[in-house]
């Protein structure tokens, strides 16, 4: 359309009126703190020693616990059994020395593969190049270690706000609170067992 601007060029999401397309792969972030690895009864979800999260489908009982705990919403259930299934990050590939299939077959480089530091700095460097071509919006997520996760192992530059891809602007480690939690239904069961107590020492006296 003439006159109009180029997809993500200085325009706020209420006054865009544009058509974009706003690419995302939607896998595993492999959290810093990973919720799933809390809930998991089985020790099917674990951390590789690349930092990555895998699931061990032989292991998985189906129990679903994990799903409901990923704060991102990647891991689901195989239909026929209810085993939990997600990105594994190519763990095989990785033991074997080798890159991601997803990075290694990227045909602009825009999926990459690397120490995180590194590919934080690079990133970093591409966001500045945006801003500097008048790309206002474009930012990093999952990158940085003090958020809600403990920063992700698979981080994304977007070019809007992560609602508009389906992410949570926010994310936290759903099992944050369970300590606290898991305390006071300890104090509590500990008040009730000592009420009974109490109460048994009353009636026989």
């Amino acid at each position: 359309m003439p006159g109009s601007q180029p997809p993500g060029r200085g325009t706020g999401m209420a006054e865009r009126t544009d058509f974009r397309w706003l690419m995302m792969s939607d896998v595993c972030k492999h959290c810093t703190h990973a919720a799933c690895l809390d809930v998991c009864p089985t020790g099917s979800l674990f951390r590789t020693e690349f930092g990555t999260v895998v699931v061990q489908e032989d292991i998985c009982n189906g129990c679903g616990y994990c799903i409901p705990a990923c704060p991102y919403g990647v891991i689901d259930q195989r239909k026929d059994d209810g085993r939990a299934w997600k990105c594994t990050l190519c763990y095989d590939r990785l033991g074997a020395g080798m890159t991601p299939a997803c990075a290694q077959a990227c045909p602009t480089e825009s999926i990459q593969y690397g120490p995180l530091e590194e590919l934080r700095e690079r990133a970093a460097e591409r966001v500045a190049t945006l801003h500097d071509r008048g790309v206002s919006e474009a930012r990093l997520y999952g990158h940085d270690p003090t958020d809600g996760v403990g920063g992700d192992g698979a981080f994304f530059l977007l070019l809007d706000e992560p609602e508009v891809y389906g992410l949570p602007p926010d994310p936290v480690v759903t099992t944050r609170d369970l300590p606290r939690m898991w305390r006071r239904a300890g104090l509590a069961a500990l008040a009730m067992a000592v009420a009974t107590v109490a109460a048994f020492v009353e009636g026989s006296s």
